[in-house]
């Protein structure tokens, strides 16, 4: 099923009675999920990403702004008639039910012609246990489960009725870090099979990364970037976009392009820039280092932590927007710690120019990184 948002938007009364503009949740959203793509809405915390999902669900009622699934405009349409399945961050299952029966609950409550005689709602049941793989698990209660268990059974119970759209508002937040993955494996393998579109709520990039057929970016309710995950790290739109993905988190430094050279500070880094003289961010991903002797960026080193097969060099620079610089490099590479700095050449597809005003992207294409002798 496809989903389509036309100018979706959503405000909600000031609280603040010295202030009359209303607070605006969600600011004029388009775009469109394609038919059985799982899509993440990826933001930090209170950017609007689960009251778009509401609206989506129907759950909330956008100010303004369509919403169709396929060619159907579902925008006032309530949630029980929409299609939709969805799991919250909190499992939201009833403690005094067997699994069996809080998958069930969704079949029990449907009407008319949709109605289900107990054999065929006992099948569908099955069905959807034995895809989230808690089959043996469907005489215990939820207090008798683990965190990962509890949550199968969510998504079981979202899934029983087969929906057309899959709605995830943080699933894994209260799983532990193991758990999270594995679980996550899951989700991506269980939209796969069924085919579902699926919109996933997060605020975290790695898990966006690594289950979604797309990203939808977000900052203070207004759409920031749109793309495949690799895509939107490889070519952010902004230097939000930026700084939001990757971990450890891209380096970003105050420089000047002067006669289509890169200076940060007086070190000169890239040349082959096609801008304008100007004030620029320069944001280079910790990946993006070269432990180079005759590099051009001199930073002061700080210290070294060794990660198993990489190696991440701490140092400082006078023209850094931040506490301190990391360097990915492979731990195979010697550091020489005996000195007071570290020498670096950058690699140009992972060095990113941004406005020092709008902080928009600068495009850079026959960017080429400086080495001196």
């Amino acid at each position: 099923m496809k989903i389509v948002l036309e100018n979706l938007t959503k405000k909600y009364p000031n609280r603040n009675r010295k202030i009359r503009e209303d607070v605006v949740a969600v600011d004029h959203f388009n775009f469109e999920i394609p038919d059985g793509q799982l899509v993440s809405l990826l933001g930090p915390s209170g950017c609007g990403k689960s009251t778009a999902l509401n609206m989506i669900c129907g759950l909330e009622k956008p100010t303004g702004g369509k919403i169709y699934f396929g060619d159907d405009d579902v925008t006032l349409l309530p949630p029980e008639k929409r299609g939709v399945g969805m799991v919250f961050q909190s499992y939201a299952l009833y403690p005094h039910l067997t699994v069996r029966k809080n998958i069930m609950f969704p079949l029990e409550n449907l009407k008319g012609s949709r109605k289900l005689s107990r054999e065929e709602m006992n099948r569908k049941v099955e069905e959807a246990a034995r895809l989230v793989q808690i089959d043996d698990l469907m005489d215990r209660r939820p207090n008798e489960m683990s965190g990962g268990q509890q949550q199968r059974v969510a998504i079981a119970r979202a899934l029983v009725k087969m929906p057309k759209v899959l709605l995830l508002d943080e699933p894994l937040s209260n799983l532990d870090a193991r758990l999270r993955i594995q679980t996550r494996e899951e989700i991506r393998r269980i939209q796969k099979k069924t085919g579902i579109t699926t919109v996933f709520v997060t605020h975290d990039q790695e898990e966006a990364m690594s289950i979604s057929d797309r990203m939808v970016v977000m900052k203070s309710g207004v759409l920031q970037q749109i793309g495949k995950p690799q895509d939107i790290y490889d070519s952010p739109d902004n230097l939000f976009v930026a700084r939001f993905l990757g971990n450890p988190p891209i380096n970003v430094f105050e420089g000047r392009i002067r006669d289509k050279v890169l200076f940060i500070g007086e070190d000169p880094v890239a040349d082959h820039i096609e801008a304008a003289d100007q004030k620029v961010y320069a944001g280079i991903r910790p990946e993006g280092f070269v432990l180079d002797e005759n590099g051009p960026l001199v930073c002061r080193l700080k210290s070294l932590e060794v990660l198993g097969r990489d190696t991440s060099i701490v140092s400082a620079h006078d023209q850094m927007a931040g506490t301190q610089i990391r360097s990915i490099i492979s731990a195979e590479r010697a550091v020489d710690t005996t000195g007071r700095t570290v020498s670096f050449t950058v690699k140009p597809n992972k060095l990113f120019l941004f406005n020092h005003e709008t902080e928009k992207r600068i495009p850079a294409e026959g960017m080429q990184a400086v080495r001196k002798g």
